[in-house]
């Protein structure tokens, strides 16, 4: 009898160790699949990217390339382009350009003596939230046309807000519909100092520069056109009262009729010329699809 009582209570012991196993394999699991659930899914960059869509605001680099009248053009001569004696192929070119051609920046120092140049330009004012004001109905109308402190009010108006702090400010005049054409774009196929007085382009007024200088807090300000300033202008105030306050802009964009009003992200990222008062510019927008 002592030894059935011992036997029992082995089987029991063991019975009862089997049943707390048990029990704790089955709160593992539970916790396993309480952690799998509530854990969202690690987000890589590129998974980020795959769903936005991506605008290229950069016209291409080549002959065609539209530059000031009195900037040397854009030259690419090849150096090697074929099969090598050891038998694999290769390609390499030199090319040759001014700072102010094509999509490019003006950095402050190009108008504002003693300010920014385009390596010193903090990568912060070169990216970040964008909105585009459209003005090509009167712009497309009038090729002398200055974007007013009223085509700005009127975005202000149509969105229900002030233009956001630390915005990056583009204007679409639809200009770039004529990139490039030069005698279209410019006004003139002309080139050299004798072609100056027959520019013709949109710009932003002086007073519309100062005007954001004043009320608004910008990071930079772009167009899709060939100078901040209109073709017709002799003083170029426009560039001294923005670039003057470290406020870079970007020339000769294009597709910005791609672009909402607001709710998307630029990046502008220029070639890094030490010392340099602009330079040729990669500048792309991302929004949601």
């Amino acid at each position: 009898m002592h030894k059935n009582i011992k036997q029992h209570m082995k089987f029991g012991f063991w019975n009862l160790g089997f049943g707390i196993w048990n029990f704790l394999i089955l709160c593992a699991a539970f916790l396993a699949g309480c952690t799998q659930q509530t854990t969202p899914p690690v987000q890589t960059a590129n998974n980020t990217l795959d769903k936005m869509k991506i605008v290229d605001l950069t016209h291409d680099f080549s002959r065609e390339t539209v530059y000031w009248v009195t900037a040397k053009e854009f030259e690419l001569d090849t150096v090697f382009a074929g099969v090598t004696e050891q038998g694999f192929y290769y390609t390499a070119n030199d090319i040759t350009t001014a700072e102010h051609g094509g999509t490019h920046i003006d950095a402050p120092i190009h108008f504002a003596e003693g300010k920014l140049t385009v390596d010193q330009i903090p990568l912060e004012s070169l990216m970040g939230a964008a909105i585009k004001i459209d003005v090509s109905e009167k712009a497309l109308q009038d090729p002398d046309y200055l974007i007013s402190v009223d085509d700005i009010d009127r975005w202000e108006q149509e969105e229900n807000t002030p233009i956001p702090d630390g915005s990056i400010v583009l204007f679409y005049t639809g200009h770039s519909t004529y990139y490039p054409d030069k005698k279209k774009y410019l006004g003139t196929e002309q080139r050299g100092e004798e072609a100056l007085d027959s520019l013709h382009f949109p710009g932003i007024s002086p007073e519309a520069a100062q005007w954001l200088i004043d009320n608004r807090n910008i990071k930079a300000v772009g167009l899709d056109t060939p100078s901040l300033d209109y073709g017709q202008s002799k003083n170029f105030k426009t560039h001294v009262i923005l670039l003057s306050e470290n406020v870079p802009g970007f020339e000769n964009l294009a597709n910005l009729e791609q672009l909402p009003a607001s709710g998307f992200q630029v990046i502008a990222l220029p070639m890094k010329i030490k010392g340099g008062s602009g330079g040729p510019l990669r500048m792309i927008a991302i929004m949601n699809p």
